[in-house]
């Protein structure tokens, strides 16, 4: 996609949207209800005509390709099989839209429900079906075409298609791809893999939006080769990363830091960190949870509970939390500010 948009009256769903996903990959498109996640893949499919832009697959223009010869599959959250059709006319109904003979048609039916499992059903209509019944027909019918890039499935690492995933939940977009675009207001906020969009987010939205974060505020203090200094509002100084933004002196930020990277330590053992107080400890076996007071921010912490840290800090105790310049990221406080991203 080069520049795409699309516009419902004044308002954009999607706008100035960039992007090239490879060969192969399981590609995921990350954000909340409304952000245009849908609408993205509708202009894909052909669903809906972009009103700005280009949209290329395997070097081919796609703009002027109707729908039904794009060969791009897409599996609707809601199955929508057609309830009077049976599983077979269902399935078929795409193969027979560009004329292939019978036989062909019946063949390809067949290796398609025995692909998602749920082969030897193909007499019953959809309304006899359970729902993750109906969602097998539902991939069957898209995958039966053999299209060159699908828009949903958890069958990707199997069969090997170009897949583009749409969700809000941050934790299944982490778990299933190989890159994450997130979208926020129908723009591309963060494109990346996984783990630099999780441990690397550009800014708040990205920080808060893929997982749990602490965000404090902080001052730069020292510019290094690689990341700055800054200073809390209690007087404590961090190396950190830059996240991927140019920096001055003096400049406010938040610095972000994710709960499970934090270790809270007895502020005597402790060579460096932000000295707090413990304000809650709850105990979960593998886990210990800390909320910890640093001087009017509070920082979750999440600690695996190990031979190593059996014992627990209770409220009141004096601490210091560990943080690791590896697994911290400074972001923008995103009001004016004196900071250009690169």
């Amino acid at each position: 996609m080069e520049g795409v948009g699309k516009r419902y009256g004044a308002v954009w769903a999607v706008k100035d949207v960039s992007l090239s996903i490879r060969p192969g990959e399981l590609y995921t498109v990350l954000g909340p209800s409304g952000c245009g996640k849908t609408t993205l893949l509708r202009l894909l499919a052909g669903l809906v005509v972009p009103d700005a832009g280009r949209i290329f697959v395997d070097d081919e223009l796609i703009d002027p390709v109707p729908p039904c010869k794009r060969n791009v599959g897409m599996v609707f959250q809601h199955d929508a099989l057609w309830p009077h059709m049976s599983v077979f006319e269902n399935v078929a109904f795409g193969l027979r839209a560009r004329g292939e003979p019978p036989d062909e048609v019946a063949r390809k039916v067949k290796a398609a429900l025995a692909q998602v499992g749920f082969d030897g059903v193909e007499g019953r209509r959809p309304p006899q079906l359970s729902g993750g019944q109906r969602q097998r027909v539902a991939l069957a019918r898209t995958l039966v075409v053999q299209p060159r890039l699908l828009l949903l499935s958890r069958l990707h690492r199997d069969l090997a298609i170009t897949t583009i995933h749409v969700t809000h939940d941050h934790a299944e977009a982490l778990a299933l791809s190989t890159r994450i675009a997130v979208l926020s207001e129908g723009r591309v906020i963060q494109e990346g893999r996984p783990e630099e969009v999780y441990w690397r987010p550009r800014n708040r939205f990205v920080a808060e939006f893929v997982g749990a974060a602490n965000l404090v505020p902080v001052r730069v203090v020292e510019l290094r080769e690689v990341g700055v200094v800054v200073e809390t509002a209690g007087g404590a100084r961090l190396p950190v990363a830059a996240g991927g933004h140019v920096w001055t002196v003096g400049v406010r930020g938040l610095l972000c830091l994710r709960p499970e990277a934090l270790v809270v330590e007895e502020s005597a053992l402790a060579r460096q960190g932000l000295p707090g107080t413990v304000v809650t400890q709850v105990f979960e076996g593998s886990r210990q949870l800390y909320e910890v007071d640093i001087g009017g921010v509070t920082l979750r912490v999440e600690m695996i509970t190990s031979a190593l840290h059996g014992r627990s800090f209770k409220p009141g105790d004096h601490v210091k939390v560990e943080v690791s310049p590896e697994t911290s990221v400074l972001l923008p406080d995103e009001g004016p500010s004196a900071v250009n991203a690169r």
